[in-house]
């Protein structure tokens, strides 16, 4: 099971990318996850678009197409989803000149999201599930997780809280059974 993990945060030191790299850790037995920065994607426009997909979107589009599912960790800005993420679904929601559908149509997408606020990302996550379904894609398990007060569970970008790193775990394996039930 090949899982594309993606963090809505460009920060060197984010929580998000933290919560990434511990969810390849616990991943359950057969499935493993393969991050795709976000750092060279171009806001969306149009215009671009009907020139073709920069090389940089068309990568994220491959990824995307390639993975049995997806991994996103969700940063909360100001209550919502982050540009970044949400520009990244843009482009993904697109089937562009060289598809009839695209990449996200029918994609299961697992989310979890970490934040130094005492709500953890709950706003965030609810945003991007409307958007994740606006663009064809499903979100499971239907579970959260929350990591609330991120800069004490995340140490020198290791995630450290091992109630935490359980919960995590969980989600994992919970994603993983429906990713399976839903393969046949």
């Amino acid at each position: 099971m090949n899982i594309l993990g993606i963090s809505g945060s460009l920060r060197a030191a984010s929580f998000n990318t933290a919560l990434l790299h511990a969810a390849q850790e616990l991943a359950p037995a057969g499935m493993s996850i393969a991050i795709h920065r976000l750092h060279d994607l171009p806001l969306f426009d149009q215009d671009v678009e009907d020139q073709g997909d920069p090389e940089p979107v068309a990568a994220l589009k491959q990824a995307i197409d390639n993975a049995d599912g997806l991994f996103l960790a969700c940063p909360e800005y100001n209550g919502g989803i982050t540009g970044v993420l949400k520009n990244a679904i843009d482009w993904a929601s697109r089937s562009g000149r060289d598809r009839h559908t695209a990449v996200l149509a029918g994609k299961i997408v697992c989310i979890a999201g970490a934040s130094p606020g005492i709500t953890g990302t709950v706003r965030a996550q609810d945003q991007l599930r409307l958007v994740l379904r606006r663009a064809g894609a499903q979100t499971e398990p239907l579970g959260e997780v929350l990591v609330f007060q991120a800069h004490t569970k995340i140490v020198d970008g290791r995630l450290a809280d091992e109630r935490t790193r359980d919960a995590l775990a969980r989600h994992l394996q919970s994603y993983a059974t429906r990713l399976a039930a839903l393969r046949g």
